[in-house]
């Protein structure tokens, strides 16, 4: 599946083991025939086994068997037998079979096996979490590449359910960070629910061009003070903003995948992506290609959107992405006489912030020139700069700047020598 096509990119593309054993006819020569098993040499040592079966990986994680903590027995035995006990995530696992076969081939190439027995069981729920463990790490340990380069920051914005102002959250931090003079991504990974470029008033569609001789996407870029936006979204691929796109999970993953890999982002200092709610494909895809992602929950001060929330964070730390910290979105209304009204309840920010042990970063009252604005297409912080609203977004950039995630310094030993290659 390719997004790029030509010029302009429309959403229509996204879319039994035989083995021989040595028989010796003589001490210095030996002749090896098929169907014998006699062993010349001593059987292999439990260590050898282990070693071997880190050869073996799980069809689907990619991981090998032992790291995976699969196997759970090796026996050796004086004749040569070697028997191996391996624990599936489910007795009728489709592929146990494969596993199996290819534990047992393994372990014959060794010498002095005479046979290899191997016995099947199921883990318990405990098991089954360590092993999705082991291989979120493994998969955040060996992020494959990106057009995001090193030097950037990544923020991904999430919330446990819709609803919350998170792409509102994502527009307005990335223009009030572009007006400190920094380049900002905005990746629209709400790939169902897009709402990013109406938000920013863009209405083109994306285009294409080769660059370094391949096809690239090119971001729409725009200006705030001396800084600059490059937004990608799946609403500047489709051909309305009232397209419904009805894709399953995996080709989701996909077309974000590309959105990192198939886009001429450039040099960064910040991306935000703006994720769909929940946790679901794309936000094991963000782990498994973006490792040094940091997470933004945005909630609301009712305590159920809180108690929602609470799964992104607990998502994030099982992929062991670092949570940045937490904002709370529509945290009060301030009448025009200064008062405060709690029209969604209150606290729920600083519970989740104390559930998580993530810091309470920003509240963001509510007011109506934040939808009035967004619906023209113009950021509060830009529309409306003295607002509530916008001076709680301005400064949680400037702490997102000055404390958090600082930008990369380019002075640095390490940020030198990618200047180099």
């Amino acid at each position: 599946m390719n997004l790029i096509d030509g010029g302009v990119v429309p959403a229509s593309t996204l879319i039994g083991v035989m083995t021989t054993q040595p028989t010796l006819n003589a001490p210095e020569e030996p002749n090896f025939s098929a169907g014998e098993a006699t062993v010349a040499s001593a059987p292999p040592s439990r260590e050898a086994v282990e070693g071997i079966l880190a050869g073996v990986y799980d069809p689907e994680l990619g991981v090998s068997v032992v790291e995976l903590g699969m196997v759970k027995r090796i026996e050796v035995f004086p004749d040569g037998l070697v028997s191996v006990g391996i624990a599936l995530t489910t007795a009728a696992c489709p592929l146990r079979g494969q596993i199996g076969a290819d534990v047992s081939s393994k372990i014959r190439g060794l010498p002095g096996v005479s046979d290899v027995t191997v016995d099947y069981a199921e883990m318990t729920q405990d098991e089954r979490s360590d092993l999705m463990q082991r291989a979120r790490l493994h998969a955040s340990r060996n992020a494959p590449s990106t057009a995001i380069r090193a030097t950037t920051r990544v923020i991904a914005v999430a919330s446990g359910k819709g609803g919350v102002g998170k792409s509102s959250i994502t527009v307005n931090l990335a223009a009030a960070l572009a007006t400190q003079g920094l380049k900002i991504g905005v990746l629209d990974a709400d790939i169902w629910g897009f709402s990013v470029p109406r938000l920013f008033g863009i209405a083109s569609r994306l285009q294409a061009k080769k660059i370094d001789g391949k096809g690239m996407i090119v971001p729409e870029a725009i200006t705030f003070g001396d800084g600059e936006v490059r937004v990608v979204s799946m609403g500047l691929l489709v051909d309305t903003e009232d397209t419904a796109l009805m894709w399953r999970g995996l080709i989701l993953a996909k077309a974000f995948e590309q959105f990192l890999t198939d886009v001429a982002w450039g040099d960064l200092d910040y991306l935000l992506i703006d994720m769909p709610p929940g946790t679901g494909d794309i936000q094991m895809a963000l782990s498994r290609l973006l490792p040094q992602a940091e997470l933004l929950v945005v909630t609301t001060p009712a305590k159920n959107a809180q108690k929602v929330a609470a799964r992104v964070t607990d998502m994030a730390r099982r992929s062991y992405l670092k949570v940045l910290g937490v904002v709370e979105n529509m945290s009060m209304f301030v009448a025009p006489d200064g008062s405060e009204h709690a029209i969604f309840g209150s606290g729920g920010g600083q519970r989740l912030a104390a559930l998580t042990g993530a810091p309470l970063v920003a509240r963001v009252p509510i007011e109506p020139s934040v939808s009035s604005t967004g619906d023209e297409g113009t950021p509060i912080v830009i529309g409306v700069a003295d607002s509530a609203a916008s001076i709680a977004i301005n400064d949680l950039a400037t702490r997102i700047v000055s404390e958090l995630l600082p930008p990369v310094e380019m002075a640095g030993c390490t940020a030198r020598l990618l200047d180099l290659l």
